[in-house]
């Protein structure tokens, strides 16, 4: 008898430990959509130019790396023209150092723009227009400021949940 009342409490028992990893997993999850949600609105403003027009990319290149946005359709010339003046803007920021706008959009400061403001001398911003939008190549020789540089923009990848490579790839 007393095997059965131990037997009921261990099958009560993990029934209610998987409820609660189940809710875990479930309010993680909401965490998880719901920060997203507020990045790409907070984007949306800081930027200027709507997430769901367009598609960000960032790169990890053995000398630094590149910040690409493009809008989704050709014919989107607001989209690109946002973009693009976005992007200029943005280049002329962090060569000063001011890393303001993706704080806005992240809701905090993201890793490595410590580094990049102390060492903003030896990293160079450089933008670009592109197809149907623009590019921040963003390179250095300093073997800390790459690390930061590679650790912002894998950052990016993840926040963002671009999909692309945290991987160091050619240009």
């Amino acid at each position: 008898m007393m095997n059965n009342y131990f037997r009921l409490a261990l099958l009560l028992s993990i029934a209610f430990s998987v409820t609660a990893c189940n809710k875990t997993a479930d309010h993680s999850q909401m965490n998880h959509d719901s920060h997203l949600k507020t990045v790409n609105e907070q984007g949306d403003k800081t930027m200027g130019f709507s997430h769901e027009k367009t598609t960000h990319h960032f790169r990890l290149f053995a000398d630094g790396g590149a910040i690409e946005v493009t809008a989704n359709s050709p014919s989107d010339t607001e989209s690109r023209d946002q973009i693009r003046k976005h992007l200029g803007h943005i280049a002329q920021m962090f060569a000063g150092g001011n890393f303001d706008a993706p704080v806005l959009t992240h809701g905090k400061v993201p890793p490595g723009v410590s580094v990049l403001q102390k060492m903003q001398t030896e990293v160079g911003y450089t933008f670009a227009d592109i197809e149907n939008g623009g590019r921040v190549r963003i390179k250095t020789d300093n073997p800390e400021a790459l690390a930061a540089v590679h650790e912002f923009l894998r950052f990016q990848i993840t926040d963002h949940q671009t999909g692309d490579s945290t991987e160091i790839t050619k240009e």
